[in-house]
């Protein structure tokens, strides 16, 4: 077995400390064989190991199966609702090869859905009951741990669900820009900065300088930097999108404040072709939304 992640390395000391597993394991212990994680499994092939047990913990029998079924839980990941996702759900549909089968623990258990349940829920899909976080063993006994905890992520919240994709939208024409600011409660000029690349979790960074405020709404204006930056650290598939893989951007952000959060409905690239959108700023200064008009 090819060992090459921090979390696995961190599981292997973790089962060597702990020596006999005791009842549990003899409860987990069932007739499996080790198998390559095929590179048709795109859910855990290069997780950090090369070798899963089948059947796995889902009880999955044939490779086929496990591909099918692994496969349905990717565009969970896209959303990328939790950084342990990807461990959790691999830790059943490709258990480490090991001389026992270890569970993930029901905290791990509890941390992913608490984060993924309610994105799934956008979409109409319940937490299925065969990842019943009671089914697993608490933390004290043989499994798998979280590896994002509140020690080293304490500094940025976990994402929560939008329940809609965003997107960049298309500068159309500078009238169809000034109604949609009209519409919403704030609309803001911001620079972006993308903190890292390699994370399951993207960070991002609002930067402080480059701040221009066209509408503040309810807000107030000094409040706004702090809520922008709530919403790239709480919404990052939204950010994720709108970014497209870019370091950093210049966008025009609307959007409406929900009690203790904001949210953005429209974004648009700040970019020399993108005429409209500089001809609707530029005319936003002096232009009167139809309920101001009276």
């Amino acid at each position: 077995t090819r060992v090459g992640s921090p979390w696995l390395l961190g599981l292997l000391a973790r089962l060597l400390l702990w020596g006999s597993p005791g009842a549990w394991a003899s409860y987990l212990r069932r007739s499996s064989s080790c198998t390559p994680i095929p590179h048709r499994m795109a859910l855990c092939y290069d997780i950090g190991y090369s070798e899963m047990r089948i059947p796995n913990l889902l009880e999955h029998e044939t490779m086929p199966e496990v591909i099918q079924q692994s496969s349905s839980w990717l565009p969970l990941l896209a959303r990328e609702c939790h950084p342990d996702a990807r461990i959790f759900l691999c830790s059943l549909f490709a258990p480490i090869c090991l001389d026992r089968l270890i569970y993930p623990c029901r905290s791990l258990c509890e941390a992913v859905k608490r984060s993924c349940a309610p994105v799934m829920a956008c979409y109409g899909y319940p937490w299925p009951e065969i990842l019943n976080c009671n089914k697993f063993p608490a933390d004290h006994e043989l499994c798998i741990a979280a590896v994002s905890t509140d020690e080293n992520s304490s500094s940025r919240r976990m994402p929560r669900a939008s329940c809609k994709d965003c997107e960049l939208e298309e500068a159309s024409t500078a009238r169809e820009i000034l109604e949609n600011l009209c519409a919403n409660d704030f609309a803001v000029k911001i620079r972006i900065l993308r903190k890292n690349m390699t994370t399951t979790i993207s960070d991002f960074d609002l930067d402080p300088s480059r701040v221009e405020v066209l509408k503040h709404g309810p807000l107030l204006r000094t409040e706004i930097p702090a809520r922008l930056q709530q919403w790239l650290d709480i919404d990052a598939t939204c950010v994720h999108n709108i970014m497209r893989g870019t370091h950093a951007g210049v966008f025009v952000v609307s959007g409406e404040v929900q009690s203790d959060k904001v949210v953005v409905n429209k974004a648009y690239a700040w970019q020399k072709k993108n005429r409209n959108l500089h001809q609707a700023v530029r005319r936003w200064k002096h232009h009167r939304c139809p309920e101001q008009a009276g």
